[in-house]
C-alpha cells in the first residue's frame, strides 16, 4: 500500500537529492564496521575519563540514529545497533572543514550512520564516541513515529513490525528470547540423541491433527496439495524406518480463526521416541521446561500477566474426569453416564446432537468448564479415545487413551500420547473419522493409506509429543497475545 509523501518525507527526499548532487553515493555498501555498541562498552567498562584519555580506545560503530541533540557548533547523536545504544559527539572543530555542516544539513533521526573516534566519558557519566569521521550509510525517507508506545491501534505494530522493532525495545527482547527458547529445546533434545529432521510442508493428504487445511495446486503434477496441519504421520514413518528418536521444529498451517491464541501459520516442536510411553514424555517435558525456565529466569518461577507460574517439579497430574468434577462441581462417578453427560452438556449450551458418544460429550464439557480454569502446570490425562484417533488405547481401560495435555494458565501448551502402532486399529479409527467427515465434521482426519502401509511394516512401540512454540513463548515472555510473539502475524488486508 503506497501513500503520498507528506511534508516531512518531501524534506528528506530533498536532502537525499542534495546528497546525490555532491557526487556522494546515497546508499553505499562498502563500509566495514569494526565495533558494536556492546564491544565498545565492554572495552571501556570500569574506566573513567582520565583513563580513557591516557589509554585511548579507538572505535567505529554503525547504527540507526534514534535521537539528535544540537548545540550550535556541536551535536550528540544516539546510535542503536542490535546490542543497544551508544551516543556520538560531533563537534565542528574536530571534524574536517565543512563536514559538520554536512551532518547538520543531511542527517535526521532514523538514518543509519557510521562514526569513528575515541571513547570518552561525559560530565554526566555517559560513554560517548568523540567522532572524528562519520558517514551516512542509509537515508530514511519516512520519519520514525514520535510516540510509538502510545498508539492505540496495536494492529499497526504488527503490520509494520519493522518499525515496531526499531523503536520498541520490548519487542526486540521478545524475539531475542524466542530464539533462546528454540535453541534450548533443540539442544536439549539433541543431547538426548534425538535427530532433527524435516518433513513435507505440502502433503497429498492433510493428517496428524483435527483441523481444516489450506489447499493449493501443483501445476506440473496437476494435483491438489495441502499445507500441512501437522508433521506427525511423516515423523512416525521415520520411526518405522529405524530413526528411533526424531524431532522437527517447523511451521504448521490451519485454516481457522484468528484470536489471542491462534494464528493460521504457527510453529510446532514435535518429537517421537521409540520404546517410550506417554508417562516417559511427562517426565521428559517436566525436566525440559523446568530447566528452560531456570535458563531464562535463573529460577523455575516467573510472572505471567500478574500471576506467579511455578515450573518446579513435580507438576500436578489430573484426569479429564477429575478436572470436570472439580471445576464443574459434579460427582466424578456420574461422568461415565451418557444421560448425565447429555443433561450437563445441554445446561452448558453444548449441542448434544453433534456429540456421538459419552467420550465426545466428556471432552466437550472439559473444554467448556475445566480447561481454562487450570492454572498448572498440570498434566491432564485419560482423554476419551473418541477424541484421540492416533493414540494408543489404555490396556486396562480401552475407552481412554494413553495421552496427556500440558495445561498452563488455561491453555494447551503440549499434547502427547503413546502411539498407536496396530495397523488394523488405526485403519478402523481412520474409517470412523471418515464417517464423521461425511456427517459434516470438516476437521475429521482423512484415511492415509500409505501411513497404514508403513505401520504394516512394523512401527516400534513409541510415544510422541507436540509443543506449541508460540504459546510457550507467550508464557515465557509475559505476552498476552500470540501476535506479540510472531514476527509477522496474519492480518486482514490493509486498506
Amino acid at each position: 500500500m503506497t501513500e503520498e509523501p507528506n511534508d516531512l518525507m518531501r524534506d528528506r527526499i530533498r536532502k537525499l537529492e542534495e546528497i546525490k548532487e555532491t557526487g556522494v553515493r546515497a546508499y553505499p555498501n562498502d563500509q566495514r564496521v569494526g565495533w558494536t555498541t556492546a564491544s565498545a562498552k565492554e572495552a571501556a567498562s570500569g574506566k573513567g575519563h582520565d583513563e580513557l584519555v591516557a589509554s585511548p580506545i579507538h572505535v567505529d560503530i554503525s547504527g540507526r540514529v534514534m535521537a539528535i541533540r544540537k548545540f550550535g557548533k556541536a551535536s550528540f547523536a544516539v546510535l542503536s545497533d542490535r546490542f543497544g545504544r551508544l551516543q556520538a559527539y560531533l563537534k565542528k572543530d574536530a571534524l574536517d572543514e565543512g563536514t559538520y555542516e554536512q551532518f547538520q544539513k543531511s542527517v535526521d533521526v532514523g538514518d543509519i550512520l557510521w562514526v569513528e573516534g575515541n571513547l570518552f566519558v561525559t560530565k554526566t557519566g555517559e560513554l560517548t564516541v568523540d567522532a572524528r569521521r562519520f558517514r551516512l550509510l542509509t537515508k530514511a525517507i519516512r520519519p520514525l513515529p514520535e510516540k510509538w508506545h502510545g498508539l492505540s491501534d496495536v494492529e499497526t505494530r504488527y503490520r509494520q513490525r519493522y518499525v515496531d522493532l526499531i523503536v520498541n525495545e520490548e519487542a526486540r527482547e521478545i524475539f531475542q528470547k524466542r530464539s533462546r527458547i528454540v535453541n534450548f529445546l533443540r539442544n536439549y533434545l539433541s543431547g538426548l540423541g534425538f535427530l532433527e529432521v524435516e518433513t513435507p510442508m505440502m502433503q497429498p493428504l492433510a493428517g496428524g491433527a483435527a483441523a481444516r487445511p489450506f489447499i493449493t495446486h501443483h501445476n506440473a503434477l496437476n494435483m491438489d496439495l495441502y499445507l500441512r496441519i501437522a508433521p506427525e504421520l511423516y515423523l512416525k514413518r521415520l520411526l518405522v524406518g529405524g530413526l528411533e528418536r526424531v524431532f522437527e521444529i517447523n511451521r504448521n498451517f490451519r485454516n481457522e480463526g484468528i484470536d489471542t491464541q491462534h494464528n493460521p501459520e504457527f510453529t510446532m516442536l514435535e518429537f517421537y521416541q521409540a520404546y517410550a510411553t506417554f508417562e516417559d514424555l511427562m517426565s521428559l517435558t517436566e525436566d525440559m521446561l523446568s530447566l528452560l525456565a531456570k535458563e531464562l529466569f535463573g529460577e523455575m518461577t516467573f510472572q505471567y500477566q500478574g500471576e506467579v507460574i511455578d515450573f518446579t517439579p513435580p507438576w500436578e497430574r489430573i484426569t479429564v474426569a477429575q478436572a470436570v468434577a472439580r471445576y464443574g462441581e459434579v460427582p466424578e462417578e456420574k461422568l461415565s453416564e451418557e444421560g448425565f453427560l447429555k443433561d450437563m452438556a445441554r445446561g452448558l449450551n453444548i449441542p448434544v446432537a453433534n456429540k456421538g458418544t459419552a467420550g465426545d460429550l466428556l471432552a466437550a464439557i472439559f473444554e467448556e468448564v475445566a480447561e481454562r480454569r487450570i492454572t498448572g502446570p498440570a498434566f491432564v490425562t485419560e482423554y476419551p479415545i473418541e477424541v484421540s484417533p492416533l493414540s494408543r488405547r489404555n490396556d486396562l481401560r480401552p475407552h481412554i487413551a494413553d495421552r496427556f495435555e500440558l495445561i498452563v494458565r488455561g491453555r494447551e501448551i503440549a499434547n502427547a500420547f503413546s502411539e498407536l502402532n496396530d495397523p488394523a486399529d488405526q485403519k478402523a479409527r481412520f474409517e470412523e473419522q471418515l464417517r464423521r467427515r461425511e456427517r459434516g465434521d470438516e476437521e475429521a482426519h482423512f484415511l492415509d493409506g500409505d501411513y497404514i502401509r508403513a505401520l504394516e511394516y512394523g512401527m516400534p512401540p513409541a510415544a510422541g509429543e507436540g509443543i506449541g512454540i508460540d504459546r510457550l513463548v507467550m508464557l515465557l515472555t509475559d505476552s498476552p497475545s500470540i501476535r506479540e510473539v510472531i514476527l509477522f502475524p496474519q492480518l486482514r488486508k490493509e486498506g
